[in-house]
């Protein structure tokens, strides 16, 4: 290759090399990410580099789709490509098609990868998930016998009750055979009859931790009929038997606290409710007895004696009550009968003072035609043989005896001769 040449042509001719080149058309590049950027879009830049060297990396959009996990910086992965050259700034870069994490990378993508199987077949669904009872009076455990984990368990257990039977089943719960070792003490202790089954471990690496994303270990999990409680690592790592179970704890503390109940708050409860239930019950013979008093009383009042009596004192109420009527009616009668005779004595008074009065008017007048006054006056009163009084000549006849009556005595006559004078009235 001879004479001057342009940037652009230096560049595309060792583009040219790049694309001819069998290896570097289909690479694989293992190195730690930096640098790492997902730009608005959609491509992903990012830097891959080892202690010796750095490559820079770029996944177009369209392949992003392909990515089952977020690039950060600090991963290890396994990135596969084409090496080919970027001719406006003349730096060679990795076209990236696929990636993967490498070492515990691989690791991480298989759980991913049997995570989605998983919760696609449903096991990982809520109503899958049995309930945690709540006085658990004996748990099975699986885990190591020796280390922290079992040791939490137990304190806190016996710390809230330590009345519950704790079934450990020592089982590997790392490296070879460990899968196998977990799913027979599940498969032992679920057969046990026990309340409740704590699955776990301590902390580690997702390699410590590894057993419990096995799918045998998930699957003897979901098939046990005793709620598994799933204990495995720290609160910030998760495995596939915490998706699995029926209840995830964050630590083998926390699942003894779920699993155990406080002993010392179930007395008080205990206690509590036995003073509710003592006064409901007082209250409640009470109120019997208050019924049963009633009911007494009803059926003495609807007894033959009870009747009888009723009867007896309506009658003497009748009977007070019509002596009093009477006797009221009686003093009402004598009342009106006082002032009847007060009114009667007061009109005869009134009478007899009128009486009194006429017959003194009447005796006056009469005074004044009584014969006496007039014979007292010179006068007398005459009377016939047949003692009738002689008013006129006529009433008598010659030799008839006559009584002449005078103020001081009477005498005798005989009619010699009559005279009428009737002329001098005229």
């Amino acid at each position: 290759m001879t004479g001057v040449y342009s940037v652009t042509q230096i560049s595309s001719y060792i583009k040219n090399l790049f694309m001819r080149d069998y290896l570097l058309s289909r690479v694989t590049v293992r190195g730690e990410v930096s640098n790492c950027k997902y730009h608005s879009s959609g491509h992903i830049y990012f830097t891959l580099k080892d202690p010796g060297a750095a490559i820079n990396c770029v996944m177009f959009a369209s392949q992003r789709e392909h990515l089952t996990f977020r690039l950060q910086d600090g991963q290890q992965v396994e990135a596969s490509g084409q090496v080919s050259v970027y001719e406006r700034n003349g730096s060679y870069q990795l076209y990236v098609r696929s990636c993967r994490l490498s070492g515990a990378g691989e690791l991480y993508e298989r759980f991913l990868q049997l995570k989605a199987e998983l919760e696609e077949m449903g096991m990982f669904d809520e109503i899958y998930k049995k309930p945690i009872p709540k006085y658990c009076r004996s748990i099975g455990i699986v885990t190591a016998s020796t280390g922290a984990a079992i040791q939490d368990i137990i304190n806190v257990t016996t710390r809230r009750n330590p009345y519950v039977e704790l079934v450990l089943y020592p089982a590997r719960v790392q490296g070879e055979g460990a899968k196998e070792s977990i799913v027979r003490g599940i498969e032992r202790l679920d057969r046990m009859g026990l309340d409740v089954l704590i699955v776990g471990r301590g902390g580690g690496s997702i390699e410590d931790l590894w057993a419990f994303n096995e799918e045998c270990v998930a699957r003897a999990i979901f098939d046990a009929e005793t709620p598994v409680i799933s204990a495995v690592g720290h609160e910030t790592d998760f495995t596939i038997a915490d998706f699995v179970a029926d209840r995830r704890a964050p630590t083998p503390s926390a699942a003894a606290e779920l699993a155990s109940f406080e002993y010392d708050v179930l007395e008080e409860q205990f206690a509590s409710y036995k003073g509710t239930l003592d006064r409901s019950m007082i209250q409640r013979i009470q109120i019997l007895r208050h019924r049963l008093k009633a009911a007494e009383e009803h059926l003495q009042r609807l007894s033959p004696e009870s009747v009888l009596q009723h009867k007896k004192e309506r009658l003497a109420a009748v009977r007070q009550t019509a002596v009093r009527l009477m006797q009221l009616k009686l003093k009402d009668n004598i009342r009106r009968l006082a002032l009847m005779r007060d009114s009667l004595q007061r009109e005869m008074t009134d009478q007899a003072a009128s009486a009194r009065k006429t017959l003194q008017i009447a005796a006056a007048r009469l005074d004044g035609h009584s014969p006496l006054k007039k014979m007292s006056g010179g006068y007398g009163y005459v009377t016939g043989p047949d003692g009738k009084g002689v008013r006129s000549v006529q009433d008598v006849k010659c030799g008839d005896t006559l009584t002449t009556y005078l103020q001081d005595g009477r005498m005798t006559s005989t009619v010699t001769g009559t005279e009428d004078m009737k002329w001098q009235k005229h």
